[in-house]
């Protein structure tokens, strides 16, 4: 599994974010605070606190492709 942080500003991000990990074959888990939601979701990530930084989770060990894929969102 890995993890990362990602942070989604605005409506275009989240469908662009969104389009991107529709294409895994793998779950990929987007938490913050005590809620998770599935990635592929586009209603579940906006019930959550887009203000903030919020911790990816792909659930695979081969995920470099993915990340690099995702790598405008990643924030350290």
């Amino acid at each position: 599994m890995k993890t990362c942080n990602i942070m989604l500003d605005t409506i275009n991000d989240v469908k662009a974010f969104v389009n991107t990990v529709c294409k895994c074959d793998f779950d990929v888990d987007l938490i913050s605070g005590r809620y998770a939601v599935d990635a592929k979701s586009i209603m579940g990530i906006f019930s959550l606190d887009l203000s903030k930084p919020i911790k990816l989770e792909a659930h695979t060990d081969d995920a470099d492709a993915f990340l690099n894929e995702i790598k405008d969102f990643i924030v350290e």
